[in-house]
């Protein structure tokens, strides 16, 4: 079975949606021809190359404020070569990667993952997704299967675009438990507060900046992620006179990024729109306790043992005393999903689209 996947960014590039992709590609290809298209605004990347098994295209795009992802190169060329696929599999409602895999579709079977979160992440954006809704809407109705990463994903769907109940299917995200096998925690001279994310402002980011100066002077705060709202948290921490205290990193290899998990005395992520989580799992399969915004998908999470929730909009006082509170708790680990269990779903519904 000849499988392609469609998504605005690839690995190397940092994402929930890019992780979410190359876990499942990458062991599809294990069974599968697989083949990945996707963009590339910066030109950085080789057009074409094969990372484990996985054929990769990167088209050129224009992603202003790093979203959206036009690419009239990616438009054209699935328009004249997705027939060739068995399945064509579309992620994000956000960017119009999908929506041209949509308009695409020929004989064959279609799949839409939307990692959909029910607004845009600034007043603009939100905006600019009242016109789109018009055409993304009809990524959904030309889908065979839409699969939702969370329980809350599939009711904002259904609510949006009254998508039927039947055409929707539930596999949450994995987690590569053997990553996390043997790792132990270094010995340091500071207590670590950690965040993996895209650095865009509904993140909120700048709350846990704001409470720095609150906390103890050994505390420090680790950013993994890149995006366009770096420059303004740079300038916040410098405005506070934390700047020593906060710590950047855009692009870690994985084994780095997994030490930090395992380092970390809290992670904390305060997002107004998440479909999942991902980072939140990892960092709870890491032993790491975790505060994260009381909103979207990240409800699901909130156990008040391992993970507990702050609701928007966020007041400094109380997240200080969570996180004095949370700070080197010791995690009951999560019985979480591996990614082997995740693909092995997918091909079950691969196989029950291709054959129907």
């Amino acid at each position: 079975m000849k499988i392609l996947q469609v998504c605005p960014r690839y690995h190397p590039d940092i994402g929930g949606v890019e992780e979410h992709v190359r876990n499942i590609s990458e062991r599809l290809a294990r069974k599968y021809d697989v083949t990945v298209f996707t963009t590339d605004p910066t030109g950085k990347f080789q057009k074409k190359e094969i990372i484990n098994g996985v054929k990769i295209r990167r088209f050129k795009s224009w992603a202003p404020s790093e979203s959206y992802y036009f690419s009239r190169e990616l438009k054209e060329y699935l328009m004249k070569n997705s027939e060739s696929f068995d399945i064509v599999h579309a992620h994000s409602y956000h960017a119009f990667p999908a929506l041209y895999a949509a308009q695409a579709k020929s004989k064959n079977k279609f799949i839409f993952t939307p990692h959909f979160h029910g607004s845009g992440h600034s007043l603009l954006r939100s905006l600019l997704h009242i016109p789109y809704k018009v055409f993304g809407r009809n990524i959904f109705t030309k889908a065979d299967k839409v699969i939702c990463v969370s329980n809350y994903e599939k009711s904002l769907i259904m609510k949006h675009f009254k998508v039927d109940e039947e055409k929707i299917v539930v596999i949450p995200n994995g987690v590569d438990l053997s990553e996390f096998r043997g790792l132990k925690k270094a010995k340091k001279n500071c207590k670590t507060i950690l965040c993996v994310s895209r650095l865009e402002k509904y993140k909120g980011i700048q709350y846990i900046i704001e409470v720095l100066p609150r906390l103890e002077n050994d505390v420090v705060l680790e950013i993994v992620g890149k995006g366009p709202y770096k420059e303004d948290l740079v300038k916040l921490a410098k405005k506070l006179n934390v700047s020593d205290r906060v710590k950047f990193f855009q692009e870690l290899p994985r084994s780095e990024l997994l030490q930090k998990y395992v380092d970390a005395d809290v992670f904390v992520l305060l997002s107004k729109h998440e479909a999942y989580g991902l980072s939140v799992a990892e960092a709870l399969c890491a032993g790491t306790p975790c505060i994260v915004a009381n909103a979207s998908a990240l409800t699901e999470w909130c156990d008040g043992e391992n993970c507990f929730g702050i609701d928007y909009p966020i007041n400094l006082d109380i997240l200080v005393d969570l996180i004095i509170k949370v700070m080197g708790k010791r995690v009951c680990k999560p019985i979480m999903l591996d990614w082997d269990e995740v693909v092995t779903r997918l091909m079950c519904l691969y196989e029950n689209c291709h054959y129907t």
